[in-house]
């Protein structure tokens, strides 16, 4: 983040003033706000609304970190005295030099270093660009009109909009509020939510606590609406002074990093002591061969040891956690494209094991585009026409055009909706909704008979508000009516009923009777069953009358009822049939009635004919297993969510919950992966979820789900080949020394290996296409290592054939001691005499050579290059096999991982030409030109294929694929 600019103005009591003398002080208006420039102005000299972020680690410095490992300093250090010691040699025979072999170790530590050092930052950038698309938005008015803005650039003096569930992005001082309540946890340590006014405090030595015309930032609106004049942002705010929340960094490691580093921690253990063991096995041979002569004992120890670190540098995993960080952070910003915005990491691994989809109706399984299409008012059915919100249209009774206004019954139907409202509505490109969908066709069905809502609210001015909530089910307005106070009530319309003792009939008020209600709920139910979402309107004199809910919401005048349509998203229905095939099962978790969400689900292929679906109120009675069968939930409160996602647990269930409003946030923090709404969610259920959808579609969710399948397969692909390329490596130089032959790779052949072949090959696989046959698999246990038994046969299987292929290509042109490989020359006569020459000047004694000294060094040095030839395109090779666990190349397609095409073609064009006849690179890795020993290429690259072929086959037939 950016560091702000350090305002030394002194900071005022902003609670001890009166509205207008904010408003003078900070140069702003409670109408308009501020402009826009002025804004801007503000932003330069204030700095960012945000926290300042911990110093940030030097780019220098995080590159020095990649040599901060033990291994990397043996190795310099093996290099130098190597060096040294060439040059001690040569010097005595008149030509001194170091050599090359340490300047080539030199290179490759600094190469290996430098793609650590990238890697790391494509990780921190994908990391901070996740931080910046979860930063929350604000609402604020700016020019006279509502804007949302992000929150970092809000500024002091903007007129901030706050309602029930947002987090306050600054502190403020409230101006205008109804029923605001906030919790100050966070700041104060007060869990209780704070009720708020607008009053003046006289007592400048007020408690933090108890300045309730402040609002803070940090904090969460849990109840009401308000206004507020920001005050003061970013790091002079009242959080912004505690230490302890100047960074919200993510810092942990996720589940998979931590076991994968002590996993590579134990393996690295292991593999260190087989390196230590090589090298003492190679001393020890040497020896009784007679080769501890006093002249050549150092230089076999220093080699014998370099080539042992070499071997650790190599095949010890340390990078493992770091590409998983990689691989996780670009994955998730890959989702972030997709309308999927992942805040933790680690929530990616939990994704794949989802096995239940707990998913709201509205907006999420429908488009959310709300239309009125009909409206219940004095016994009669009137149908409303037009599309989306756009407030034109025709009310009609039967085939006859009706004046809303003009009919008593449909009027007040009309006014209440209108007025019980808190949405608007504005044409951009179309007709929007700023708020909740639902108001906003309650807005469009009422401008379709009244015309601008400006002039109804004049005349009918609000007062007084209690908020809705998803307990009680309904909100009310208290609004002035030709001078009294009238109370506007929406809801469900069964509980509407309940507390009714009139209703409004040929514009008049008669008692209901039971009849009435039976009336109404069957006209209800006919539309619910045609997939209409159904709204009960009421009305009282609330003169006199506190505003609470126990007071104003009873004896009620029931006026009437819209029923909306939401039509279920297009991509949904497929959506459900992918988590059908994919073992996960869905659940529908809605306050709508029981009929209209039971129409949808039947719609989306959710649930078939005659299938049992309950309502909130049953989940109190039915049992673990009842709750995990039941498909369809209607009428539900924030608590009987919890219940269900304790239930589905408790049976075993990993579980994905959506939510959007505030009550929803335990039942999102309950869940397996708490998910948000993006477009209606509260920020306190953004906060409580770790997955937000930026565009609220349950089909999101399902490709979230997918790919975090994908990034975990993935990720299991590279760790593959990476541990069975490198125990390979291991066992190879372990058999050679077990059987007293001399390494197969020196130490520049062994790190150059790891260079080319652990990390463009690896990283590619990371970014492998998903297996097609991803989401017809069930889900992954939640408690499942990723080094399951079939994983670590496979990895031990692969790194053994390859080990005994690659020693017996060696040991066929290997001449030594007791070994003289059929391939290997018999005579110093066969040698080309530009090879002899080659090899002459660049052995490590520097002396003339015999003959026979000749022929075995000549030898030595052709294994190594068929060896190292053969190492090298191995490893490319079990790249590709370890594109799946279990599906054959033929099925994948060879062709269809681009960045692995491109990574192999280079690895094998930096290794082709070390071989070019004449070329230096030649003699400084010790290998030789070669002819028809490229056929063992070949022929290695079949058996290894094969051999994992086979494997897989076994592995399909298990799993009766």
């Amino acid at each position: 983040m950016e560091t702000q600019p350090v305002i030394e103005e002194p900071q005022e009591k902003w609670f001890t003033f009166s509205t207008e003398q904010v408003e003078k002080k900070l140069s702003t208006s409670i109408t308009a706000g501020l402009s826009s420039a002025d804004a801007k102005a503000r932003l330069a000299k204030y700095g960012p609304n945000e926290l300042t972020a911990t110093e940030k680690i030097p780019r220098w410095k995080v590159f020095l970190q990649q040599f901060n490992d033990v291994l990397i300093y043996i190795l310099i250090a093996a290099a130098l005295i190597s060096a040294i010691m060439e040059y001690i040699e040569t010097s005595s025979h008149g030509e001194a030099s170091f050599g090359w072999d340490w300047l080539v170790i030199a290179i490759i530590v600094i190469l290996n270093a430098v793609i650590g050092f990238i890697q790391e930052g494509k990780a921190d950038d994908a990391i901070e660009a996740l931080r910046s698309m979860s930063a929350p938005d604000a609402q604020v008015v700016r020019d006279g009109k509502e804007v949302m803005i992000k929150a970092r650039e809000i500024v002091p003096g903007d007129l901030l909009i706050l309602n029930e569930g947002d987090k306050i992005p600054a502190d403020g001082r409230l101006f205008e509020e109804s029923n605001f309540k906030i919790e100050e946890a966070a700041l104060t340590g007060e869990s209780v939510a704070v009720k708020k006014d607008i009053k003046i405090i006289e007592n400048e030595e007020c408690a933090l606590a108890d300045r309730k015309n402040m609002v803070f930032s940090s904090t969460l609106a849990t109840y009401g609406r308000g206004k507020v004049i920001a005050t003061e942002t970013g790091m002079k705010t009242e959080v912004g002074k505690i230490a302890t929340m100047i960074s919200e960094a993510e810092t942990m490691m996720t589940p998979l990093q931590k076991s994968l580093e002590e996993f590579g921690a134990w393996l690295g253990k292991i593999i260190l002591v087989i390196c230590g063991l090589v090298s003492v096995i190679y001393v020890i041979w040497a020896g009784i061969h007679g080769q501890l002569t006093p002249e050549a004992w150092l230089s076999k120890v220093i080699a014998s040891l370099l080539a042992g670190v070499a071997l650790a540098v190599a095949a010890i995993p340390e990078g493992l956690p770091a590409v998983v960080t990689t691989c996780l952070a670009i994955g998730v910003t890959r989702m972030s494209e997709r309308n999927a915005i992942i805040k933790k990491l680690h929530s990616v691994e939990t994704l794949g094991c989802t096995t239940v989809i707990c998913s709201d109706k509205t907006g999420t399984l429908t488009k959310n585009e709300m239309t009125v299409r009909a409206i219940w008012a004095g016994g009669k059915i009137y149908n409303v026409f037009g599309a989306g919100y756009e407030p034109t249209g025709e009310i009609k009774l039967g085939e006859d055009l009706v004046d809303g206004k003009t009919i008593p019954d449909l009027e007040m139907v009309l006014r209440t909706g209108l007025l019980c409202n808190n949405a608007r509505l504005a044409k951009e490109e179309k007709w929007m909704c700023f708020g909740d969908p639902t108001e906003g066709c309650l807005i469009s069905a009422a401008e379709k008979a009244y015309g601008p809502r400006k002039a109804v609210d004049e005349k009918y001015p609000r007062v007084d508000e209690i908020p809705f909530d998803s307990t009680r089910k309904r909100m009310t307005t208290i609004n002035m009516v030709d001078g009294k106070k009238i109370a506007y009530i929406k809801g469900a319309t069964e509980i509407i009923l309940d507390y009714c003792k009139s209703i409004l009939w040929d514009g008049k008020e008669r008692p209901i009777t039971d009849d009435d209600k039976k009336t109404i709920l069957k006209a209800y139910e006919q539309k619910a069953s045609e997939a209409l979402r159904g709204l009960g309107f009421a009305y009282r004199i609330a003169d006199g009358i506190p505003v609470e809910v126990e007071s104003i919401e009873k004896d009620l005048t029931f006026v009437g009822m819209q029923f909306m349509i939401d039509p279920p998203r297009d991509e949904v229905k497929k959506a459900i049939e992918e988590c059908k095939d994919a073992g996960i099962g869905v659940k529908m978790i809605t306050g709508d009635n029981l009929i209209t969400a039971t129409a949808i689900a039947k719609e989306l292929g959710m649930i078939s004919e005659g299938e049992v679906t309950h309502e909130g109120k049953d989940i109190p009675s039915m049992s673990n297993e009842d709750i995990r069968d039941c498909h369809v939930f209607a009428r539900v409160s924030p608590e009987h969510k919890q219940n269900i996602v304790k239930a589905l647990q408790a049976e075993g269930q990993v579980v994905a919950m959506t939510g959007d409003g505030v009550n929803d946030a335990p039942a999102l923090k309950n869940a397996n992966v708490g998910v948000a709404m993006g477009i209606t969610g509260t920020d306190v259920s953004k906060e409580a979820a770790v997955m937000v959808l930026a565009d609220d579609n349950f089909a999101t969710i399902v490709m979230a789900v997918e790919e975090g399948r994908g990034i975990y397969d993935n990720i299991k692909k590279f760790i593959q080949y990476l541990l069975s390329s490198n125990i390979m490596e291991v066992l190879v130089l372990l058999g050679a020394a077990l059987i007293g032959v001399e390494p197969p790779l020196v130490a520049i052949q062994l790190l150059w290996i790891n260079l080319v072949t652990d990390g463009a090959p690896a990283l590619a696989l990371g970014f492998d296409p998903y297996d097609p046959t991803l989401m017809k698999q069930m889900p992954r246990p939640e408690d499942e290592p990723i080094l399951t038994k079939r994983f670590i046969q496979t990895m031990i299987f692969r790194g053994v054939v390859m080990t005994i292929l690659i020693l017996g290509i060696y040991l066929l042109y290997y001449s030594g001691g007791f070994f003289h490989g059929p391939f290997a020359l018999n005579s110093v006569d066969d040698i080309p005499d530009s090879l002899a020459a080659l090899v002459q000047t660049e052995h490590y004694e520097n002396k003339s050579l015999s003959g026979e000294e000749l022929l075995l060094a000549f030898n030595l040095w052709k294994a190594r290059s068929v060896t190292f030839l053969a190492m090298m395109f191995g490893e490319m090779a079990n790249a590709f096999n370890c594109r799946s666990e279990y599906n054959s190349i033929k099925t994948i397609g060879v062709l269809t991982n681009k960045m692995m095409l491109w990574a192999v073609a280079i690895s094998s064009v930096l290794t082709i030409v070390l071989y070019i006849p004449g070329s230096p690179l030649g003699a400084i890795f010790k290998v030789i030109p070669l002819t028809i020993e490229w056929l063992w290429i070949l022929l290695f690259i079949i058996v290894v294929v094969a051999s994992v072929e086979a494997l897989k086959y076994k592995f399909r037939k298990d799993m009766g694929l």
